[in-house]
C-alpha cells in the first residue's frame, strides 16, 4: 500500500510497510558478527555524553569499530545497517566520500603507512541495545561524514546531525578525475539564487563575505538566533517550488518513511516560515566561495564551499527538535530505566 503526501507541489511516495524492524534486525546482524573484543569497542551506552560527540574533520580518537577493525564481512553487515536509514543514493556518496581520502593522500603526498587520510577510518557505534521496545542509537562517523540515528519503540525518531562533506568538491586529476560526489546539492542551489528576481535576490543576497565553515559547524544544540534571507512566501511561485526541491533533496538523504516525517514536521511549522538565504558569489565558477542555507522553525539545511580555493564542500542537516534524539527521547530513557 502507498501513500501519497502534498508539500507544496512535490508529491512522493511514502511505502506504509515501516523498516524500522529491519533496522533492528539489520543493527543485530552485525554485532552478532562481532568478536568479544569488537563488541566492546562497538556497545556504549544509550545515555551518555558520548552520543552527543559530533565530528566530521580526521581525528584519531573516536569511539567505536572502525572499518579498519572489521572483515570485509562485518563491513557489509555495517553498511546493510546503514542502508535501513539512509537512501541507496546517499549510501552510495557516503562511500563515495570515503573513498575521497585515497585522493588527498595522494594530493598531500602523505606515506604509505599514514593512517591520516584513509577511507577505512570510519566507526560504527551503537547506543544501548537494539530491540523492539527499547530506545537506542547509532551512529556512522569519520571524515567528512557523521551520521546519528536514534530509535523507540521499534521506530526510527531522529537522524540528524547528518553531514557530508567532500575534499575535493571536483576532483582535478588521477583516477577519479571529474568525480563530484555532491554536484546535486551545488547545482539546485544555483539553480535557484541564479532563477531569483532583482527583488528576490537583493533580501536574499546577506554578504558577499562566506563563512569558512557551516554556521552551526558540531555544536550540540543548532541554532541560528537571527533567519535571514528572503522568506518562502515571497518568492514566486517557480522559485518556490525550487526551494523545494533543494529542501527535498537534503531530507530525501533519508529513507523515505522518515523523510515523510521530517517534511510533514515542516509543512506544520508552515512553509512560509521557511528561509533562503545566499552568500557570496552567485556565478557558478570554480574557485569562487558560496553559502547558502534554508532554515525554519523545525530545521536548518547548509551548504558551505569555501576551504582549499572553494573546492571542499560542508553540507549538514540539523533538526531543531530532535538533534540526537532530542530530550524528550533521552527523558524517557531514563525513566524506562528508573
Amino acid at each position: 500500500m502507498k501513500r501519497y503526501l502534498l508539500i507544496g507541489c512535490i508529491y512522493f511516495i511514502a511505502i506504509a510497510s515501516v523498516g524500522a524492524q529491519n533496522l533492528v534486525f539489520k543493527a543485530n546482524a552485525f554485532l552478532n558478527m562481532l568478536e568479544t573484543a569488537q563488541r566492546a569497542k562497538a556497545l556504549y551506552p544509550f545515555d551518555t555524553t558520548e552520543r552527543y560527540r559530533f565530528h566530521y574533520v580526521p581525528q584519531d580518537d573516536r569511539k567505536g569499530i572502525s572499518f579498519n577493525e572489521l572483515t570485509p564481512a562485518q563491513r557489509e553487515a555495517a553498511i546493510a545497517l546503514l542502508k535501513t536509514c539512509l537512501t541507496p543514493e546517499t549510501v552510495n556518496k557516503v562511500q563515495e566520500i570515503m573513498l575521497l581520502d585515497n585522493v588527498l593522500k595522494e594530493l598531500e603526498h602523505q606515506k604509505p603507512e599514514s593512517h591520516y587520510r584513509d577511507p577505512l577510518k570510519y566507526f560504527v557505534t551503537i547506543f544501548g541495545v537494539p530491540a523492539a521496545g527499547n530506545t537506542w542509537g547509532w551512529r556512522f562517523e569519520g571524515h567528512h561524514i557523521s551520521f546519528h540515528f536514534s530509535a523507540s519503540n521499534n521506530q526510527l525518531v531522529a537522524a540528524t546531525p547528518g553531514f557530508m562533506g567532500d575534499n575535493p568538491a571536483i576532483v582535478l586529476s588521477g583516477e577519479q578525475k571529474g568525480k563530484e560526489v555532491l554536484k546535486d546539492e551545488t547545482d539546485k542551489g544555483f539553480a535557484l539564487v541564479q532563477a531569483l528576481s532583482p527583488e528576490e535576490l537583493k533580501k536574499a543576497l546577506t554578504d558577499t563575505i562566506v563563512p569558512k565553515d557551516v554556521v552551526t559547524v558540531n555544536n550540540r544544540q543548532a541554532m541560528i538566533n537571527q533567519p535571514a534571507g528572503i522568506r518562502y512566501s515571497e518568492l514566486s511561485p517557480a522559485n518556490k517550488q525550487r526551494m523545494l526541491q533543494l529542501l527535498n533533496l537534503y531530507v530525501h538523504r533519508y529513507t523515505t518513511l522518515f523523510a515523510e516525517t521530517m517534511l510533514k514536521e515542516i509543512q506544520t511549522a508552515g512553509l512560509d516560515n521557511l528561509w533562503f538565504t545566499w552568500i557570496g558569489y552567485t556565478d557558478h565558477v570554480f574557485g569562487k566561495p558560496c553559502y547558502y542555507r534554508i532554515q525554519g522553525p523545525t530545521i536548518i539545511i547548509e551548504y558551505d564551499n569555501t576551504q582549499n580555493n572553494a573546492n571542499h564542500i560542508h553540507t549538514v542537516v540539523r533538526d531543531l527538535k530532535n538533534d540526537f534524539g532530542g530530550d524528550p527521547l533521552l527523558e524517557h530513557y531514563r525513566q524506562s530505566h528508573q
